[in-house]
């Protein structure tokens, strides 16, 4: 029978599917050559969306199923205060792939970093069966596609752009908005959870 946890699993496995193509070259350039630049490209990014749109409507519908969504293990009680923490690296990270800066020069790959500390944030407060196949999958699929692309010495989406201290910038403000706007709400109205409820439950 078709359930949340189908969705969810089936939107990972065409997420993470489709990501790491490019973690084979040799398939991904004869993809390409087949399929042509455009339509490769156009195909990837709506296997993207429609592949989200699972993961986020499984995860959402499969939170509150209490049967099919049992408790793996109970988060520690710091956990919360852990998570707290690593978002805003996380964050920062995420936004300094997306601009040349010296953060993306230091850390070479700042999204995967990120995906990797928002994904370890996130098991330290939700120990059901959703999250630990929503964020244990990402994460080990942040951690192998790191070794990839040290391998392959993929550059990233910005190539070989030097960073500059205003990149820097642009990352810690934008990084540190966003969240600001998660905390007080954001996540609230995206996820349905609301970060300081949780942060300070007794």
């Amino acid at each position: 029978f078709w359930t949340p946890m189908t969705t969810l699993i089936i939107g990972l496995a065409v997420f993470i599917g489709i990501h790491l193509v490019p973690t084979v070259p040799s398939f991904r350039d004869r993809l390409r050559s087949r399929l042509g630049a455009t339509p490769y490209l156009i195909l990837f990014s709506v296997l993207s969306l429609a592949s989200f749109a699972l993961i986020v409507i499984g995860y959402g519908e499969a939170r509150g199923l209490a049967r099919a969504n049992p408790q793996l293990w109970v988060p520690p009680p710091w956990g919360r205060h852990a998570t707290t923490a690593l978002m805003l690296p996380a964050l920062i990270l995420l936004v300094a792939a997306q601009v040349p800066s010296r953060i993306r020069d230091a850390v070479r790959h700042p999204m995967l970093l990120g995906i990797k500390l928002w994904a370890l944030g996130h098991l330290f407060v939700r120990g059901d069966l959703a999250s630990f196949l929503l964020f244990g999958s990402l994460l080990a699929y942040a951690i192998y596609d790191r070794i990839s692309v040290k391998q392959r010495g993929a550059l990233g989406p910005l190539g070989t752009r030097p960073g500059h201290t205003r990149g820097d910038v642009i990352a810690v403000v934008v990084g540190t908005g966003l969240y600001v706007a998660f905390l007080f709400g954001l996540h609230s109205w995206l996820i349905g959870v609301n970060i300081l409820q949780v942060r300070f439950a007794p």
